[in-house]
């Protein structure tokens, strides 16, 4: 079992003792990685954690050192460990229908309007953001069949992002072991899913027709145009800095339509120029109002 090493000003000391060599520069070079790549931010006390999360990929790898491991993903032919390396420094926690009172708030209060726009022939955006393995967009999506059932038939889609493609190749398949769909209420699993001959569970074609799954960095380029009705991004900004969450916030709301809300995670809140773009409407719940960014 690794454990914390005493404090060193000697970047070639062990900051974690344990099989591999893991230095202080070692660190340093990946919490600027995953900065750099993702914005997350790693503290110091994230030693521990980077250690035991990426010696996994060490031991897969037949590297002896945190400072081999660095060359790799820094090299020509590191991209796949790179984004492996994210993927295990990242918590895919993920479930259907998580923090219910969001998608409550979504079925009673936020899609009724857009159910009858959607019927005049106008157009219905919702992003989920960060969606990790999926959960979160079918749960958006089964929402939205649960009022209008030929949701399929309009001008209604749900855009699905994440930085790993893994996670987004899981979104695509749409296919779930059984006790994955614990959240899902039963009228929902009976109408939408069906039960495979390898025991997975797979959402049914309606659900897939409403839903695009794309990969996407939240600090990089947003290719989107449109602008959406309601963004889930829950549980992400907690991994950044100060600055680079107000960044977001900022950068989310020219695209939500004014009265469009904004979901976010529990131990999330708004900050930096965005306030005034954002009026309370529920726990961790906004609505996006007129003013204009400062």
């Amino acid at each position: 079992m690794s454990s914390v090493a005493p404090t060193s000003p000697r970047t070639g000391a062990n900051v974690v003792d344990g099989e591999f060599a893991f230095t202080e520069a070692d660190f340093r070079r990946i919490s600027a990685m995953v900065h750099g790549d993702a914005g997350i931010h790693l503290p110091d006390a994230k030693a521990t954690l980077v250690y035991s999360r990426l010696a996994k990929r060490l031991r897969a790898l037949g590297l002896t050192s945190f400072k081999d491991y660095c060359a790799l993903v820094t090299g020509a032919d590191g991209l796949d460990e790179r984004q492996k390396m994210l993927a295990a420094l990242t918590t895919n926690v993920t479930r259907f229908f998580r923090e219910p009172h969001h998608f409550d708030h979504l079925r009673d209060r936020v899609l009724p309007p857009l159910v009858d726009r959607a019927r005049a022939g106008g157009r219905v955006r919702i992003w989920s953001a960060a969606c990790s393995s999926g959960q979160e967009p079918f749960s958006i999506a089964m929402s939205i069949l649960s009022l209008m059932p030929d949701a399929p038939e309009r001008d209604v889609r749900v855009l699905a992002t994440d930085i790993d493609p893994n996670m987004v190749a899981e979104g695509r398949r749409g296919t779930y072991a059984p006790h994955l769909l614990e959240g899902v209420p039963a009228e929902y699993r009976r109408r939408w899913t069906s039960a495979q001959a390898d025991g997975s569970v797979k959402m049914a074609d309606e659900l897939r027709a409403l839903i695009t799954f794309n990969e996407l960095n939240l600090i990089g380029d947003w290719p989107m145009k449109g602008m959406f009705d309601a963004i889930f991004c829950r549980n992400v900004a907690i991994y950044f800095e100060d600055e680079t969450q107000a960044r977001l916030w900022s950068r989310f709301a020219p695209l939500i339509q004014p009265g469009g809300a904004l979901y976010i995670g529990h131990s999330e809140r708004i900050q930096g120029p965005a306030v005034a773009a954002f009026r309370p409407d529920g726990v961790t719940t906004y609505r996006r109002t007129a003013e204009p960014i400062r």
